[in-house]
C-alpha cells in the first residue's frame, strides 16, 4: 500500500513552487493577459523606460522618446487605465509616474530570460558553424 503521507508531502511540495496561475479563473487570466497586452507595444515600453528615472510631463516624455505628442498622449491614457502609470496635476502640467515599481523587476526578469535564450542560440549557431566547417 502506498505511503499517503509521502504522496501528500510530494503534492504539497509541487504546489508550493506553483506561482498560483494554474489556480486562477478564466476571468482572472483574462485580466492578466490584458495587463501583458498593454506592455506588448514598443511605444508604451519606451514611455515606461522613460519614467524609470521619475515623474515627467508629456513634453519631457516626447523629448526623451522622440514620439509624437498625439502618440504619447494615447499611450499614456492606456498605461493609466491599466494602472501602470499614475498622473498628478501640478499647476498647468500633468506629471506621469510609474504606479508600481515592481514593473521594472518584471522587465529585468524578461531581459535576463531573453539574454539566456540568445546565449543558448549563439552557442547552437557556433556548433552548427563548426560542424559545417568540419565538413569542408
Amino acid at each position: 500500500m502506498p505511503n499517503r503521507t509521502a504522496t501528500k508531502s510530494k503534492t504539497k511540495k509541487a504546489n508550493s513552487t506553483d506561482c498560483g496561475i494554474s489556480q486562477l479563473s478564466p476571468v482572472a487570466l483574462t485580466l492578466m493577459a490584458d495587463f501583458f497586452k498593454v506592455l506588448s507595444e514598443v511605444s508604451r515600453l519606451q514611455i515606461v523606460c522613460c519614467l524609470k528615472a521619475g515623474a515627467k510631463n508629456v513634453t519631457e516624455i516626447i523629448e526623451e522618446t522622440g514620439l509624437g505628442q498625439a502618440n504619447v498622449s494615447k499611450h499614456l491614457k492606456i498605461l493609466n487605465q491599466a494602472g501602470i502609470v499614475s498622473r498628478e496635476q501640478q499647476g498647468v502640467c500633468v506629471y506621469y509616474k510609474i504606479a508600481n515599481p515592481f514593473l521594472f523587476e518584471l522587465c529585468d526578469l524578461v531581459c535576463d530570460t531573453l539574454s539566456m535564450q540568445m546565449e543558448q542560440q549563439s552557442q547552437q549557431i557556433q556548433q552548427l558553424a563548426a560542424l559545417r566547417q568540419s565538413r569542408r
